[in-house]
C-alpha cells in the first residue's frame, strides 16, 4: 500500500502547484502593454469608486474657496484643482491603455486612493507647510512608477514616448517635494506653471506618439460619469447654504433655483458634447482632453458660489465676489463645452446646428459676464442665469423640431 501512494504524492503537489500558478496569472497578470488597448470594455466598479474619491477631494478645494472668496482664495483653488485633475487623468488613462479585471489592476488603484487621502486631509492648509506638497508628491511618483513598469514590456514605437510621460510624471512628484520649502506665493506660482509645462509636455506626446491612445466608448463614459458626480457638488453648495441659513420661503427659493444651474450646466455638456466620440485624430483626442480640465474647474466653481449665493439671499444684490465667480464660471461652462464640441465627429455632421450653437453660446457667455457686472440680487441673478443657460437649448430644440417638420413635409 505504501508503494502504490509514495510515488503519487509528487504528481499530486505538481497538479496543485499548477492549478496555483494558474490562478496567480488570472489574478496577477501584468500591465496590458501598449498598442492592445480595448475598445468594448465597461466603466468598472472600481473606476468608479476611484472617481468619487477624487471628487471629494475636488468639494475639499472648492469648499476652502467658499470660505475665503478672494482672489488668492481663487489662485490657491485653480491651482490645486489642476494637480488633482491631472493626477486623476493619468490614472484613467493608465487603466483605460493597461488596467485589466484582476487582483493587479486592483491593488493599483487601491494603492492611488490610500495616496489620495491625505492629499484631501492636507488641501485646507495646502499653501502652508509642508505636508500637501509631499503628499502630493507621492501621488505622483506613484503614477510615474505604474506606467513605468506597464512600459517595459512594449514594444520599441511606443518605449521612447512611454519614458518621456514616465519623465515628466517623475519631474512633478521631484518638484512638488521641492516647493514644500517655498513660500506659501511662490508655491501656487510653481504649481500652476509646474502644471501648465506638464500638460504641454503631453498635449505634445499624445500629438507626436504612433497609435495607441483611442478615446474608446468607456473612457468617454467614465469623463461623463466624472462630470457628473463634480456636478453633484451643487446640490453640496446649496445644501450646505441651507443648512447654516434661516428655512424662510426666498431662502429656499433661491437654494432651489442654484440647483436649476447646475441642471443647466448638466444639459448644456450633455446635450451638446458629453457622451459623444471626438474624430479619431490626434489633435482632436488632445483638444477632446485637455478641454475637460477648464469645464471640470468651471463646474466646481460653480458648486463652490451656491453656499454664498444661498447665504446672502435677502440682499438687495449679491456680492461681488459670489456673482463673478458664479456668472464667470457659467460662461467658461458654456464656452469650453462647445470647444469639446468642435472635437466631435458629429462636428461636420450637424454643422449648421454647431454654427448655430458656438453663435448662442459665445454671445450668452458675453451675457453672464454682463449679468455678473451688475450683480442683482440673488434670486433675480438666478433666474436670469437659468433662462441665459436655457437659451442655446431652446434655440437646439426649435430646429430640430423645424427640420423634422420639413422633413415630414
Amino acid at each position: 500500500m505504501t508503494d502504490r501512494t509514495e510515488p503519487s504524492a509528487p504528481g499530486a503537489a505538481s497538479r496543485t502547484r499548477k492549478r496555483w500558478g494558474r490562478l496567480r496569472r488570472r489574478l496577477w497578470q501584468p500591465p496590458r502593454p501598449h498598442g492592445e488597448q480595448p475598445l468594448d470594455r465597461d466603466v468598472s466598479p472600481l473606476e468608479l469608486f476611484y472617481d468619487l474619491i477624487v471628487v471629494v477631494l475636488v468639494g475639499r478645494t472648492a469648499e476652502h474657496m467658499t470660505d475665503h472668496l478672494t482672489w488668492r482664495a481663487l489662485a490657491d483653488f485653480g491651482a490645486v484643482f489642476v494637480l488633482i485633475w491631472i493626477a486623476w487623468l493619468n490614472s484613467s488613462l493608465y487603466h483605460d491603455l493597461h488596467g485589466r479585471e484582476d487582483a493587479r489592476s486592483r491593488t493599483v488603484l487601491l494603492v492611488q486612493v490610500l495616496a489620495l487621502v491625505p492629499v484631501g486631509a492636507f488641501i485646507p492648509r495646502a499653501g502652508h507647510g509642508a505636508a500637501f506638497p509631499i503628499s502630493t508628491a507621492v501621488v505622483f511618483a506613484i503614477l510615474a512608477l505604474i506606467w513605468y513598469l506597464a512600459g517595459r514590456p512594449s514594444g520599441p514605437e511606443y518605449r521612447l514616448p512611454n519614458l518621456a510621460f514616465v519623465a515628466g510624471t517623475a519631474a512633478v512628484a521631484a518638484v512638488l517635494a521641492a516647493t514644500a520649502g517655498l513660500s506659501a506665493d511662490a508655491r501656487v506660482l510653481a504649481w500652476l506653471v509646474l502644471a501648465a509645462a506638464y500638460l504641454t509636455g503631453l498635449g505634445v506626446i499624445l500629438a507626436k506618439a504612433p497609435p495607441g491612445l483611442a478615446i474608446t466608448p468607456a473612457l468617454i463614459h467614465r469623463f461623463g460619469l466624472f462630470i457628473i458626480i463634480v456636478l453633484g457638488e451643487t446640490v453640496v453648495g446649496v445644501v450646505d447654504g441651507l443648512a447654516h441659513e434661516p428655512a424662510d420661503a426666498l431662502t429656499i427659493t433661491v437654494g432651489l433655483v442654484a440647483v436649476v444651474i447646475g441642471f443647466g450646466a448638466w444639459w448644456t455638456y450633455f446635450d451638446f458634447a458629453g457622451h459623444r466620440p471626438p474624430r479619431p485624430t490626434r489633435t482632436a483626442t488632445v483638444q477632446w482632453i485637455m478641454t475637460h480640465l477648464p469645464l471640470t474647474a468651471a463646474i466646481a466653481a460653480i458648486g463652490a458660489a451656491m453656499p454664498g449665493l444661498v447665504e446672502h439671499a435677502h440682499s438687495a444684490r449679491t456680492p461681488p465676489a459670489i456673482a463673478w465667480l458664479l456668472c464667470a464660471a457659467t460662461a467658461i461652462v458654456l464656452g469650453a463645452t462647445m470647444t469639446v464640441a468642435a472635437s466631435l465627429q458629429t462636428w461636420h455632421t450637424k454643422r449648421t446646428l454647431y454654427r448655430l450653437l458656438t453663435a448662442a453660446c459665445a454671445t450668452v457667455a458675453a451675457l453672464c459676464l454682463a449679468l455678473a457686472a451688475a450683480h442683482p440680487a440673488p434670486l433675480p441673478l438666478g433666474l436670469a442665469l437659468i433662462v441665459l443657460l436655457g437659451t442655446p437649448w431652446t434655440l437646439a430644440v426649435t430646429r430640430r423640431v423645424s427640420n423634422e417638420t420639413e422633413t415630414h413635409h
